[in-house]
């Protein structure tokens, strides 16, 4: 819902929106909260609602689920209170995001399509195409690759419809993860090219980090470990400067497996120390079980067999209780192998 504000709740707003857009999502996040308690001053409901949505989107983006959650829930809340279906629409795709990240990639996919039947009774065409962009993401985290590329290539073509430069960009994304856990590198590395381009040129600091640790993943699956260390190194620096945790969190993984690959263990291993501590303080059960499979390869190459195994079998465990289809094939994959005594080192996707 638009609402002409007025009041120092409208002037704290456009500012937090300002550091949003460039990435300072810290400040962002104060500065939202300070219109808030200004809107809430004024009784301001409809503003208050924008800023719940805000706050969700913000928290979100830096890898702050739980809360991000909690302010799409509010907003969901008030939405219905106030019979704004676009932002009912906004507080259940976010609330379906963030729910995925936290690992009930089920709940999501119920979120995201309730919200894109919204979309489409008020022909919210931009907010269809973020659907389907969400729905691609949930496909590929339940393992059903095939599904989530056919999926991002429908949200590709309604943005490039639309000309969202952004929404294409996101796509080449998505197109280029679900390329590379598909095994096809070479599809993966010109998606994540593609999407680099864009964001230089729409100078978004977040896609840019994403594309370079998506690029670094593409390298490092072709075997030239030295540039896909180059290209996790820019990511790591922008994701630092963002305080995205979560994505970091990923690269930092990406690292790992790479120093494995290079037969760096020490360093492997504090990659995947720090890595899954970040994954701890996100909820990320996903992220964990990647770094239970990194740890528990060099626990194998390290002649720690048995406990390998045993990393391997929790990692497997955990990804059967949250129905997580790749990361189960992986630690069959993987804990197989660690029993029979070959393949090691993987080179996980």
């Amino acid at each position: 819902m638009k609402k002409n504000r007025t009041g120092m709740g409208e002037a704290l707003f456009e500012r937090a929106e300002k550091y949003r857009s460039i990435a300072k999502y810290d400040k962002a996040v104060e500065v939202y909260d300070k219109s808030l308690s200004a809107f809430r001053k004024e009784s301001d409901i409809p503003s208050m609602l924008n800023c719940f949505l805000a706050l969700g989107d913000t928290l979100r983006a830096k890898g702050d689920f739980t809360k991000a959650k909690k302010f799409y829930s509010e907003g969901l809340g008030l939405s219905e209170i106030l019979d704004d279906r676009a932002s009912e629409a906004d507080a259940l795709v976010g609330l379906g995001l963030s729910i995925r990240a936290l690992g009930n990639w089920s709940e999501a996919m119920s979120m995201v399509n309730r919200a894109g039947r919204l979309y489409k009774t008020i022909h919210d065409s931009k907010g269809e195409a973020f659907t389907l962009w969400a729905r691609a993401g949930t496909y590929r985290i339940k393992g059903d690759v095939n599904r989530a590329v056919s999926t991002y290539h429908h949200a590709l073509e309604k943005f490039r419809a639309l000309r969202d430069r952004s929404g294409v960009a996101y796509s080449y994304c998505g197109l280029g993860g679900s390329s590379r856990v598909a095994c096809k590198f070479r599809e993966s590395e010109k998606y994540y090219s593609q999407a680099n381009r864009s964001f230089n040129r729409l100078e978004d600091i977040f896609g840019l980090a994403y594309s370079y640790c998506g690029l670094g993943n593409a390298r490092r699956m072709d075997g030239d470990f030295s540039n896909a260390l180059k290209y996790f190194k820019k990511a790591e620096v922008l994701y630092s400067r963002i305080d995205d945790r979560v994505s970091y969190a990923y690269t930092l993984w990406s690292t790992g497996e790479t120093c494995i690959m290079l037969g760096k263990m020490q360093k492997a291993a504090e990659s995947f120390i720090k890595s899954d501590d970040l994954f701890k303080q996100t909820k990320d059960p996903r992220g964990r079980i990647y770094c239970m499979l990194g740890t528990g390869e060099i626990d194998y190459l390290s002649g720690k067999t048995k406990k390998a195994v045993n990393t391997f079998a929790r990692a497997l465990k955990s990804a059967e209780s949250y129905g997580l289809g790749l990361e189960k094939k992986y630690a069959r994959k993987l804990l197989a192998a660690s029993r029979h005594g070959r393949g090691f080192p993987f080179n996980l996707p």
